[in-house]
């Protein structure tokens, strides 16, 4: 399993950016999800969408900014993120969602994507 994580770069408070999940090694046929890890923090849930249905959860830090979502045909999971605030700095990771909704297994988490956010 390979997960390759794009998109990221540094914005000013209030920007945006959309972020790019390109999965390979496996059937993409698992519910998907986005992680961060803040400098000196620990790795956080951020969001997490179902495989076949619309069922998406947030985080409440990013609830009413952040849009998870995806394509199966491309095997690829996104993440819109607007009106972006210092405090969403973070190296963000998607990864297969083995619990729903926020569950992990042993499957590499990859580079991730960084995202700097100045105010």
């Amino acid at each position: 399993v390979q997960l390759q994580a794009s998109g990221g770069g540094s914005v000013q408070a209030g920007g945006s950016l959309r972020l790019s999940c390109v999965a390979s090694g496996y059937t993409f046929n698992n519910d998907m999800g986005w992680f961060r890890q803040a400098p000196g923090k620990e790795r956080e849930f951020v969001a997490a969408k179902r495989w076949r249905v619309g069922i998406v959860v947030y985080a409440d830090s990013v609830k009413g900014r952040f849009t998870i979502s995806r394509d199966n045909s491309k095997n690829t999971v996104y993440l819109q993120m607007n009106d972006l605030k210092s405090e969403d700095t973070a190296v963000y990771y998607c990864q297969i969602i083995r619990r729903w909704p926020r569950g992990t297994g042993p499957d590499s988490w990859g580079q991730g994507t960084l995202v700097t956010v100045s105010s």
